[in-house]
C-alpha cells in the first residue's frame, strides 16, 4: 500500500481529480474523513504545512505540496515531479501610496514565511526584522505593523482590494510530488509507475 498526504483544500480537491481519472472512479473524501483507502492507496489530509513533515517521517510515502511550503519547511525529501496545479507565487507587497523605503536602516516586513523573507532580503544585502504573522498580513502595512509584506498571491485581487501593491516577485511556485527517500527505494517501481500515470494526466 502507497500512503499519500494531500494538503486539505484545492490542491486535494485537484489532486484527487488526477487520481480519479489515472483509477476511472470517483475518489473523494466522505464528509469530515480524513483518511481514506482506494486501490490499494491510503489518502490522508493533512494541512499544506505539514505535508512534508509527513513524507519526511514515512508516515506518508509521498505527498503533494506547494513548491513554496517546500522552500519555507526545507526538509531532506525526494521531488519526483512538478505536477503545474495550484499555482501561485510569493511576493514582495507594499501600501500603494508609498511602497517600501529601502533606504531606511532596517525595514519590516510581516508575513507567514520568515524562512523564504530572510533568504530574500539577505541575498539583496536588506536589513530586516521579520514580523511572524498567521493571517491577514495585508493589514500589517495599513496600520503601521510593517513596511511591507511578503506573502503568496495568485491573481493578485486581495493585495488590489486593500490599497497594496506587488513591489516585486520573489518566487513561482505550484504543486510537487514528493517522496519519503526510503519509500522511494522500499517502493520504487510502484512509486515509479504511478508518477507515470500522473505524468499522462496532467
Amino acid at each position: 500500500m502507497i500512503k499519500i498526504a494531500l494538503p486539505k483544500g484545492r490542491i486535494a480537491k485537484e489532486s484527487l481529480e488526477i487520481f480519479s481519472r489515472i483509477f476511472e472512479t470517483k475518489i473523494e473524501f466522505d464528509d469530515r474523513k480524513l483518511i481514506l483507502e482506494k486501490h490499494n492507496f491510503l489518502f490522508m489530509l493533512v494541512r499544506s504545512q505539514d505535508v512534508a513533515t509527513y513524507v519526511y517521517h514515512q508516515a506518508a510515502d509521498i505527498g503533494i505540496v506547494g513548491l513554496d511550503v517546500l522552500e519555507e519547511h526545507p526538509l531532506k525529501v525526494v521531488k519526483l515531479m512538478n505536477l503545474n496545479i495550484g499555482k501561485c507565487r510569493v511576493v514582495v507587497g507594499a501600501r500603494a501610496d508609498g511602497g517600501i523605503d529601502y533606504l531606511k536602516p532596517r525595514i519590516k516586513i510581516a508575513t507567514k514565511m520568515p524562512h523564504i523573507t530572510l533568504r530574500y532580503f539577505s541575498q539583496k544585502a536588506i536589513p530586516v526584522d521579520v514580523i511572524k504573522l498567521y493571517g491577514s498580513i495585508e493589514l500589517a502595512p495599513l496600520v503601521g505593523l510593517s513596511d511591507g509584506i511578503v506573502d503568496i498571491v495568485e491573481t493578485g485581487d486581495t493585495m488590489r482590494q486593500n490599497n497594496l501593491i506587488e513591489v516585486e516577485k520573489i518566487m513561482d511556485s505550484s504543486a510537487h510530488l514528493i517522496c519519503n527517500l526510503n519509500s522511494f527505494y522500499a517502493k520504487k517501481n510502484e512509486i515509479l509507475s504511478l508518477c507515470a500515470k500522473i505524468q499522462k494526466e496532467l
